[in-house]
C-alpha cells in the first residue's frame, strides 16, 4: 500500500507500506522532486546492465529524507511550515517513508531501528528549526489511506 501525505498543495511525505508489491518498477517522485523514490520488483536472473551515473550539477534548497524502519512501531507527526501540527502515522517494521516538506516528529512506541538517507552536505543546525512536539492527548492517527 501507498499512502500520500499532503495538505494544501504541499507535498509532506509518501509512505510504502511493507505488504506493498508490484511487478517492474514505479517511482512515487515526480523527475524534477529533490529526492527520488522508487520501488523494483524483478524476476530472477533479470540483469541491470552495469552503469556509473555522471557529474552533474545540482541546487538542493529544501533536505528531505527518507527512513526505513528496520524493526519497532515508530509515530511520525506531520507539521505545516508554520509549524502547525496537522496529523500522525504508524510505522511499523519495513515501512519506508519520504519525507518531502513541512514539519516532522518522530515518537518511539517500541525500541526501534531507523536507516535514514538524505542530501548532503550536512550543515549542521543551519539545516533545521526545532520547535515544541504536540501534547499526547492532541494526537490524530490516520489508518490505511490509499492512494
Amino acid at each position: 500500500m501507498i499512502e500520500k501525505i499532503a495538505y494544501h498543495n504541499l507535498q509532506l511525505g509518501i509512505i510504502i507500506r511493507n505488504n506493498f508489491t508490484k511487478d517492474g518498477i514505479e517511482f512515487f517522485t515526480n523527475d524534477n522532486d529533490s529526492q527520488q523514490l522508487g520501488y523494483m520488483n524483478r524476476p530472477k536472473d533479470y540483469e541491470i546492465l552495469p552503469h556509473r551515473h555522471n557529474i552533474v550539477q545540482r541546487e538542493v534548497h529544501l533536505t528531505q529524507e527518507v527512513l526505513f524502519i528496520k524493526s519497532g512501531k515508530v509515530r511520525v507527526d506531520f507539521y505545516d511550515n508554520e509549524q502547525i501540527y496537522l496529523e500522525s502515522r504508524i510505522l511499523n517494521k519495513g515501512d519506508v517513508i519520504l519525507l518531502a516538506d513541512g514539519g516532522h516528529g518522530f515518537v518511539m512506541l517500541e525500541q526501534s531501528e531507523i536507516i535514514e538517507v538524505k542530501q548532503g552536505p550536512y550543515c549542521g543546525e543551519r539545516d533545521k528549526v526545532r520547535f515544541d512536539s504536540i501534547d499526547n492527548n492532541q494526537v490524530k492517527i490516520i489508518f490505511n489511506t490509499t492512494h
